[in-house]
């Protein structure tokens, strides 16, 4: 019967899932690294072009009017300045701002604050509503704001205009009023124009800390998922392999048979750990595109507890498995309840000093449960000392299974003595229904 609340649960958990999946870069395709890597190649090569382009453009437009202009019905003419002492100035005028572009990489601050200054020259001495605006100034603002520069920016425009203004004043010249006008606004648009490429490169920036920062956690992650695989692969039995070496070397002498059955134990477990070790590096290959014939899910599930089991029972420890689930849980969840299961059985046989355990395998309503319960001797002490020994791997490793699959792990000393442990994983939706 679906008990209360259970499509509720549902829809919450497909919610979460769209999530996930809307954050995965298998929808999205790593969108980010994608704009990245177009950003990238527009840029390449532009670094001279960003440069030497804006000195060539103001040069281009600020020069030649010192020459000539443009006059509606006659086309271009001499300027008033030609052959006239005035000339040198204006076409020093002209050539001091777009040759101190130059230095506006390295020294965006001073430069914009230069050209404000000769841009307010130009502006008293060349007033007329014909003469073409200090191009120079735009390009110098747009540089300073998008290097960092913006205090400066804006306070050389502001001291600028001001000092424009009040000499005007003083002195009487006349500044039309169109022609002001049109310059303000053409410096707040420059202005702007500056704060939304410096926006955007910081958004770029961002973006790579943030691609970056992805990248190093993916690879942290793939790190900790192939040292929980080989943990769990090579404990179980290599433990198993340092007991029945020891049991041979105490017996090698007073019973040669037992020992004989020690090496014959110690050869199939050496050969159970290196299939296994073959199967976790056939994985990676595989997922790494190097070898495509590995095999995907070679991983144990619970059709192993059995052999698992037999294999602890053989050192001399009663192991009774009880597997009450019926259905076939997903692989993940098959695995997981295996890796558990295998490493507490190691703990047992390398700490517990145990002579009864229990293992059981049940379903309890949406979990899948495995529960491992030892009657060791001083369990308490035996794991905490195996989790100072192992810098707590073991426990962690198996808390970490758990908590990939939405699961939850508890180990814990038995009031009796004894250790507990005891793991839940969620089955999928589809299985709840």
């Amino acid at each position: 019967m679906p008990h209360p609340g259970r499509f509720t649960r549902e829809r919450l958990r497909q919610r979460v899932l769209f999530r996930d999946h809307w954050r995965d870069d298998q929808w999205f395709g790593n969108w980010e690294e994608r704009v990245l890597a177009s950003q990238r190649r527009a840029t390449r090569g532009s670094r001279a072009a960003r440069l030497w382009v804006p000195v060539i453009l103001s040069l281009f437009l600020q020069v030649p009017s010192s020459f000539f202009h443009f006059v509606p019905g006659t086309g271009m003419v001499r300027s008033a300045l030609w052959g006239t002492p005035g000339m040198v100035l204006a076409v020093a005028i002209a050539l001091a701002g777009p040759l101190a572009l130059i230095a506006a990489r390295r020294l965006p601050g001073p430069v914009v604050a230069f050209v404000t200054v000769v841009a307010s020259v130009d502006l008293l001495l060349y007033a007329a509503d014909d003469h073409p605006p200090y191009f120079a100034l735009g390009f110098a603002i747009v540089s300073a704001v998008v290097r960092g520069a913006r205090v400066w920016a804006w306070i050389s425009v502001a001291a600028g205009g001001a000092a424009t203004l009040a000499i005007a004043l003083l002195a009487g010249a006349y500044l039309p009023p169109l022609r002001i006008t049109a310059v303000t606004l053409g410096v707040l648009l420059v202005m702007g124009i500056g704060e939304g490429i410096r926006t955007r490169r910081q958004t770029m920036v961002e973006l790579s800390r943030r691609v970056a920062q992805r990248k190093q956690n993916e690879v942290q992650a793939e790190r900790v998922r192939i040292a929980r695989e080989l943990h769990d692969v090579l404990a179980h039995s290599l433990s198993q392999i340092n007991v029945q070496a020891g049991v041979g070397l105490h017996l090698m002498d007073s019973q040669p048979g037992k020992a004989k059955e020690a090496l014959a134990s110690i050869k199939e477990s050496s050969k159970t750990a290196l299939d296994e070790v073959r199967a976790v590096l056939g994985i990676l290959r595989a997922e790494g595109g190097a070898d495509p014939s590995a095999p995907l899910v070679p991983e144990p599930d619970l059709s192993r507890l059995a052999g698992l089991v037999a294999s602890i029972s053989s050192e001399g420890i009663d192991v009774q498995l009880d597997n009450r689930i019926n259905e076939q849980p997903p692989a993940a969840a098959q695995l997981a309840l295996y890796r558990i299961a295998q490493e507490s059985l190691t703990n047992v046989l390398r700490h517990s000093r145990a002579s009864h355990v229990t293992v059981l395998a049940d379903r309890d309503g949406d979990d899948y449960v495995i529960t491992i319960t030892d009657d060791g001797i001083g369990a308490a002490s035996q794991h905490d000392a195996s989790r100072q020994d192992s810098g707590g791997r073991g426990l962690l490793g198996m808390n970490e299974r758990a908590e990939l699959l939405g699961g939850t792990l508890e180990a814990a000393p038995l009031p009796d003595g004894g250790f507990r442990v005891s793991a839940r994983i969620p089955a999928p939706a589809k299985d709840t229904e």
